[in-house]
């Protein structure tokens, strides 16, 4: 994952769990706008989601910001 999607990541996880708390959920469309602007980004974050770690629509955030911290 580039390193642009990994810090747009962590920053929307981290904004969401300051404004709604620790227990907040979240999908991977929280990471882009309405618009499919960057369809190839967008197509990374799914993979990553969907395809790779097999999550379900909503995941916490915290669970989220901790995997891409723990991503190399």
């Amino acid at each position: 994952m580039r390193a642009e999607l990994k810090a747009k990541i962590i920053d929307v996880c981290n904004a969401k769990i300051e404004q709604k708390g620790e227990n907040v959920g979240l999908s991977f469309y929280a990471f882009f706008a309405n618009k499919n602007t960057d369809p190839d980004l967008l197509m990374e974050a799914a993979t990553w989601w969907i395809k790779t770690h097999e999550l379900d629509h909503f995941e916490k955030a915290v669970k989220i910001r901790e995997m891409i911290k723990a991503m190399p």
